[in-house]
């Protein structure tokens, strides 16, 4: 039949599902930096993802829901960092833990020194945002993982945005200001979080209209989140202090 969708095509409902967290981060970034305090924003951009998520795995869609969350934080981070960049003292405020992360990268950028590059110090934040993140969502069916999600996110961003707003080289802030291994953990952190939420929510579905078992098996997610996670720390341990050698331009206009 012309024009018909794939056997295993998503319906379309699902696509705009997909799409709807991403299109919503934007509006959650503005109404925050409207009002007053840090706590704002995460609670905006976890109410922008959290009713989608939940409804794509409960419908099983596992796949679906871990593209709608990346596409989500990948707004949330681009809105946060295009407001920071024109305006870092209006955002400032309403970034949870924005401008401390931001004066200890500019530090590690400027000297080459820090967490960053010590693997005896970035590792075990590592381990307490990752056991954290770990609890939270799987006692919550993935809602306060997201919530926490949205404030490390959050305060990255504003530091990309910072720094970019420094004014030594925009351009080169914007497309490096990210790290890839950054980006790595981010992918694993959404793995986790949406197989974590599946044990509550699917037992909460089965309440309200039992079925039987479908979901597929979370071993090769889990297997997934934990090869992201030590690929996060080899190059971040490889390519740190050369990362703050490439940056430290942004800080010399």
């Amino acid at each position: 039949m012309t024009g018909a969708a794939p056997p295993d095509a998503p319906p379309p409902r699902v696509l705009k599902a997909v799409v709807l967290p991403a299109l919503l981060a934007p509006a959650a970034v503005l109404v925050a930096r409207a009002g007053s305090g840090p706590i704002l924003l995460p609670l905006l951009a976890t109410l922008a993802i959290y009713p989608v998520l939940a409804l794509l795995i409960a419908r099983r869609r596992r796949l679906a829901a871990v593209v709608a969350t990346l596409l989500w934080a990948a707004s949330l981070s681009s809105s946060v960092i295009a407001l920071t960049a024109r305006r870092p003292d209006a955002m400032a405020p309403v970034v949870l833990g924005g401008a401390a992360y931001r004066d200890e990268m500019f530090e590690f950028i400027r000297t080459g020194q820090g967490r960053e590059s010590d693997p005896s110090r970035f590792l075990p934040q590592h381990a307490l945002h990752l056991g954290a993140f770990c609890a939270l969502a799987l006692v919550s069916a993935g809602l306060l993982g997201i919530a926490l999600g949205a404030v490390l996110v959050g305060y990255m961003s504003f530091y990309v945005g910072s720094l970019a707003a420094a004014g030594g080289s925009p351009a080169l802030a914007f497309a490096l200001g990210w790290p890839p291994w950054a980006v790595l953990r981010v992918v694993a952190f959404v793995v986790l979080g949406v197989v974590l939420a599946e044990p509550l929510l699917g037992a909460a579905l089965r309440r309200v209209r039992p079925a039987p078992e479908t979901i597929s098996p979370r071993r090769p997610w889990y297997l997934t989140a934990a090869a992201l996670l030590l690929a996060d720390a080899v190059l971040k341990l490889t390519l740190a202090p050369g990362w703050a050698t490439l940056l430290r331009r942004c800080l010399n206009p």
